[in-house]
């Protein structure tokens, strides 16, 4: 996936350093048992899959591109198992090998439309039926700066998603309009297509169950809303 290995020089480099500070609602997984199979895509450090090992879950496993963040992670809880990502979206475990996958402020640095897709479709396909999606991203910012990058990134090359833009550091990500994350995860399957209208979308789908605002800090120190949806398998 272009999109992912373009990020790949940052993420072990500036990105390597970074703090990520997106929050995890423990009360959604409040039915999920300990021993369910949980899967952190972009586990960066290792930050949540720590969070969700401290409180009790057996089986955590997290994958993410950076070799340099995976190793900070590997340093920090060699008690947890990480994996770096070979040929991203592409993970290396058969269908229906988790009961609960994680995906925290990942999307927001997957800019394309097309490669958004292949990469939940993947999470999809390794995800059991009645698994649930924890997603956690950016939506569209209102503030003037934020504005202001978006529309420079569009006059610059009129084919860019509206939200895209790119960090002082380098870094290029994507803020969304709320209803693309929804539509992403209620369409999410193999070969998507268009919706037909009401009912179930194109392959296995995902069905929302929570959604909830939230403040959160940049992984540059800024103050910014984040959005967190949790989804199920159908």
């Amino acid at each position: 996936m272009d999109d992912l290995g373009r990020q790949i020089a940052y993420w072990d480099t500036a990105g390597a350093a970074k703090t990520f500070t997106h929050p995890l609602d423990l009360t959604w997984l409040a039915g999920v048992g300990r021993s369910a199979r949980v899967l952190d895509y972009g586990c960066g450090y290792g930050r949540t899959m720590a969070e969700l090992s401290d409180h009790g879950f057996r089986d955590v496993s997290g994958a993410d591109l950076s070799p340099a963040l995976v190793d900070r992670g590997r340093r920090s809880r060699p008690d947890l198992r990480f994996t770096v990502l070979e040929d991203p979206p592409g993970l290396p475990y058969p269908p229906a090998s988790f009961d609960l996958v994680l995906l925290f402020a990942v999307l927001t640095c997957v800019p394309d439309d097309a490669a958004q897709r292949e990469l939940v479709a993947e999470l999809v396909r390794v995800l059991a039926p009645g698994g649930l999606l924890y997603v956690s991203d950016m939506p569209l910012q209102d503030d003037a700066r934020s504005r202001e990058r978006y529309a420079a990134a569009r006059a610059a090359d009129p084919g860019t998603p509206y939200g895209v833009f790119t960090t002082g550091d380098g870094a290029v990500v994507r803020h969304h309009e709320p209803a693309r994350l929804r539509a992403l995860l209620r369409d999410a399957g193999p070969n998507p297509g268009p919706r037909p209208g009401p009912g179930p979308g194109p392959g296995p789908g995902l069905d929302l169950v929570h959604e909830r605002p939230i403040d959160v800090t940049t992984m540059n120190g800024n103050p910014a809303r984040a959005l967190q949806l949790l989804a199920r398998k159908r």
